[in-house]
């Protein structure tokens, strides 16, 4: 596993010298700064009594915290999770081009390498900067509101979990697409499209209702069926993020419906990029 780690690194340290993705980091630190400096919260034995944003009073009746911040914690889960899934599409599109550049792919294949270790490299390392990213704008968010109200909940963490969950199924799709063609506009196209066909598959169930009955409606249902549910685990995140019961009929078989599709378009990228002549 040694030069699978390494690859990873080498995409990190890539991805630091990145001024788009630092400027992207700083930009969620000034937010949570600002935030912090400019919210006030008056909490009195467990309930909100009055919202303080840049001076002005904000109108509001007196409720328990948890049930006070909920939309708070809703909008910003979904904010994660939409917004976390484009910009890594964006961000991210072209670490595997640029890794299987030509002479680089040369020079790489000339190290004591196997082929699969350089893409399960790229993937681990991109999926490490994921995680760190959502874990830093969720933590800073869960940080900020325990401080100034007292209540502490690892909502909003594991909101930003299944966000990077989602992520790691998208971000497959991308690195597949980078062995059939070395363009990081395609694999950002191939991983926006897999994301909204992932919205879509989640409400397949409303969406079919639109198809008269007959094969149209089956053929609907049989390719989402096979689509990760991302816009399902995206209202699953946010009723993790409020405390809130679960939606969804069952987490496990959303988050195990993901990570079966991941796997198995990875799987279809080692094989090609395996059998490829470079």
């Amino acid at each position: 596993m040694r030069p699978v780690f390494g690859i990873a690194g080498y995409v990190l340290r890539e991805a630091a010298s990145r001024k788009f993705i630092l400027a992207f980091l700083i930009g969620i630190t000034l937010i949570l700064i600002v935030l912090s400096m400019s919210l006030k919260l008056e909490v009195l034995d467990g309930a909100l009594a009055a919202t303080r944003l840049f001076g002005k009073p904000v109108q509001t009746s007196i409720r328990a915290v948890d049930v006070a911040l909920r939309p708070l914690f809703q909008a910003c889960s979904y904010v994660v999770f939409y917004g976390g899934i484009l910009f890594g599409i964006v961000a991210c599109s072209d670490f595997a081009p640029s890794l299987l550049s030509p002479g680089r792919i040369e020079h790489l294949l000339a190290l004591p390498l196997q082929r699969w270790h350089v893409l399960a490299g790229t993937f681990l390392g991109v999926m490490t900067l994921a995680l760190c990213g959502a874990i830093y704008g969720a933590g800073g968010l869960l940080l900020i509101f325990g401080v100034k109200t007292g209540f502490w909940t690892a909502g909003p963490l594991f909101a930003a979990g299944l966000a990077c969950g989602s992520f790691a199924a998208v971000y497959a799709v991308m690195l597949t697409t980078a062995t059939l063609v070395r363009s990081a506009a395609l694999c950002a196209a191939s991983g926006f499209l897999i994301f909204v066909a992932g919205i879509i598959a989640g409400y397949r169930t409303s969406i079919a209702r639109v198809f008269e009955e007959g094969p149209s409606r089956q053929i609907f249902r049989g390719v989402t069926m096979l689509l990760p549910r991302l816009s399902a685990l995206a209202d699953a995140g946010a009723d993790l993020a409020t405390s809130q019961p679960l939606q969804v009929s069952s987490l496990q078989a959303l988050v195990g419906g993901v990570v079966v599709f991941g796997l198995g378009v990875l799987a279809v990228g080692f094989w090609i990029f395996d059998g490829k002549d470079y």
